[in-house]
């Protein structure tokens, strides 16, 4: 008897229309694009208009930025080596070293195109300028205000190329390897 009572539960089941397949949580709420305000059409469009980086690819920030790093972490290095003070004192060794890694880290991973390298960079830069933009203040000649300037200046140029860039190494490589 309670085979006879589950077959017309089963047939009901059978002829509901099958359930519609879940959209992923990104395409919940994408508004159309009738109801996109202009500044978001505008980011769209340059969305759209950004190219993934090919295989072997590194633009001009890039390099500058990897050429920075190096440069950095290697004149650090030599100073120190030199026996170079700075007010008067020996810097710790362990700073240097501490400093030296990063840089040479930074400086690697940029040339591989590492996200968080690029990004840990730009964070760096970042820092730069807001300490070069606080020695400003106690700026005590020209020469002085010329060099925080210049390194506020240069700072800011590379970080604003490195957005960019980044946007693009985060773009999927092909459409099939999207989620």
């Amino acid at each position: 008897m309670q085979a006879r009572a589950e077959e017309p539960e089963r047939q009901a089941r059978a002829e509901e229309p099958e359930r519609p397949t879940r959209q992923p949580r990104s395409q919940w709420f994408a508004p159309t694009p009738q109801e996109l305000s202009r500044s978001q059409r505008r980011d769209a469009e340059a969305r759209a208009a950004l190219a993934p980086l090919g295989p072997g690819e590194r633009p001009p920030a890039i390099v500058i930025s990897a050429i920075v790093a190096l440069v950095l972490a290697l004149s650090n290095l030599i100073a120190f080596a030199a026996g170079v003070k700075i007010g008067g004192k020996h810097p710790a060794a362990s700073g240097i070293a501490i400093f030296s890694s990063v840089m040479l880290a930074c400086a690697y991973g940029l040339w591989r195109m590492w996200h968080g390298a690029v990004l840990g960079f730009m964070a760096l830069l970042a820092i730069i300028a807001a300490l070069f933009a606080l020695l400003l203040i106690e700026a005590s000649n020209v020469l002085g205000l010329v060099v925080a300037l210049l390194v506020i200046v240069a700072a800011g140029w590379l970080f604003f190329k490195l957005v960019r860039v980044l946007s693009r190494i985060q773009m999927p490589r092909s459409t099939s390897r999207q989620r």
